[in-house]
């Protein structure tokens, strides 16, 4: 019996200096915290995407915290709302966070574009771009395998007759879609107004686009001479427009014979 109680004591000896010493590691290795970036850190949905151009959530915090950055609008998924928190907290002005949602630049939807080979390997962008580019004969549009569909925190993206489409009521503009994006064809645009958008980032002569997608820029010019706010250029064969200076007046959208300029109001 004797000896099933020193065993006992023993144990419990050895756990109370245990205790002690987790005790005062504890308060000697402690980690100050900063209090003002948690509640700033309260104030954003948590999508960790970078948007901000801190790393996550965390990063862009600890940056307001510390007065790395003043500017309290550069969480897009958590828009007004979120800018406005974070004045509340940091005694900064809030900034007006523009709305945006992001567009797929392709109309290579199974009737538009032809196939070169079929694809049988892993479901992956990234990988079958590995491959001569992808099963479409063009290389530089949506290759259809949803890499951007399994990026999306907000389910607001889905591949549709080929390609991606994004639902712009569902979007938060958070770019993981942009960033995924093997071939870079995902682009932001402002939500509720109404741009000229190519929607086609194919790089070949006309000649070629033509028999790579019925719906590719053949690069004709049209409708640089069409606008009159000089916000549509053409470099490598391929149309562009400048959304700062388009007016959404729709004069390319008529003047282009292949019909891969179009007007375009994300949200409505």
């Amino acid at each position: 019996m004797n000896s099933i109680i020193l065993a006992v004591v023993i144990v419990a000896v050895i756990g109370l200096i245990a205790g002690l010493g987790l005790a005062v590691a504890s308060v000697v290795m402690a980690v100050p915290v900063d209090e003002k970036a948690e509640a700033i850190r309260e104030c954003l949905p948590g999508a960790n995407c970078g948007a901000c151009g801190f790393s996550g959530c965390d990063g862009y915090a600890s940056a307001l915290s510390k007065g790395i950055t003043s500017n309290t609008a550069l969480c897009a998924p958590g828009g007004a709302d979120a800018s406005a928190a974070i004045a509340k907290i940091t005694g900064l002005s809030a900034g007006e966070v523009k709305a945006s949602s992001a567009v797929v630049m392709c109309q290579g939807f199974c009737e538009n574009a032809n196939t070169k080979m079929i694809y049988n390997g892993v479901q992956s962008c990234q990988m079958a771009k590995q491959l001569f580019g992808g099963s479409k004969e063009c290389i530089y549009g949506c290759i259809g395998l949803g890499d951007c569909v399994k990026a999306c925190p907000y389910e607001a993206i889905h591949i549709c007759d080929g390609v991606a489409r994004v639902n712009p009521l569902q979007c938060k503009a958070c770019k993981m879609c942009v960033k995924t994006c093997p071939n870079g064809i995902i682009k932001m645009m402002p939500l509720y107004e109404t741009k000229a958008a190519v929607l086609c980032v194919n790089k070949d002569k006309g000649a070629v686009t033509r028999k790579e997608c019925s719906s590719g820029c053949i690069g004709c010019m049209k409708c640089v001479k069409a606008c009159e706010f000089d916000a549509v250029k053409v470099e490598n064969f391929c149309a562009k427009v400048n959304t700062l200076k388009c007016t959404g007046c729709g004069k390319c959208t008529e003047a282009c014979p292949v019909k891969c300029i179009n007007l375009i109001t994300p949200g409505n």
